[in-house]
């Protein structure tokens, strides 16, 4: 079924942190960086669609992993369920991990105000409700340094028309999300993708 209404009729499971079961989940931290890789958080409305479109974008490309996940809400562990009702203060987000010898960080925060709308503040589409705010979750001070650059000139240059709402905060705690949402739009070809999703032909920012 194409339509939104298929994220709501999924049987809803416990979200986890990485390589353990539900049952023993706790806040995750595997935004630890392994020498050689770094990592950039974003959240642009539902995360099918954000990671389909990085992976299509950056696999061979400096891409060594992407995982959808909760990030950005104030919860223990939370679940698709709860964090859909809006309650917990998450947003449905994405961690991308990459080499930065082959891709920079500006080119995935660039690349996420293309193929995005950040002008339509928690909502993405048809998909309404501040988990699908546009955000980006920084790991250290230098991002939140190069995201706000960034921007102020993808405001300026690219979403005149528009007022640019994405938050812009410390990522705090990561919980990677359910397994059936990894890698969801790969194993379900004619899921659910949201129509804000696509990217747009952009000139370069000077």
């Amino acid at each position: 079924m194409p339509s939104f209404i298929t994220r709501m009729i999924r049987p809803f499971q416990t979200s986890t942190k990485m390589g353990l079961t539900p049952e023993s989940a706790t806040q995750s931290t595997n935004v630890e960086t392994v020498e050689g890789t770094e990592k950039c958080i974003v959240a642009a409305g539902c995360f099918w669609g954000v990671e389909h479109a990085y992976r299509k974008a950056f696999t061979g490309r400096g891409l060594i992993d992407a995982r959808v996940g909760y990030c950005g809400g104030a919860s223990k562990n939370p679940s698709y369920q709860a964090v859909c009702s809006g309650r917990t203060g998450h947003a449905e987000a994405l961690l991308v991990t990459f080499d930065p010898e082959k891709v920079t960080y500006n080119q995935l925060v660039e690349f996420f105000y293309k193929m995005h709308d950040p002008t339509t503040k928690n909502r993405q589409g048809m998909d309404s409700g501040s988990q699908y705010r546009s955000a980006i979750f920084t790991t250290s001070p230098q991002q939140e340094i190069l995201a706000k650059e960034i921007t102020a000139k993808v405001q300026e240059q690219w979403w005149k028309k528009g007022t640019i709402s994405t938050e812009i905060a410390p990522m705090a705690e990561w919980y990677d999300a359910e397994d059936y949402h990894q890698k969801y739009l790969a194993k379900t070809p004619h899921g659910y993708e949201c129509p804000s999703h696509f990217v747009r032909k952009f000139p370069d920012l000077v």
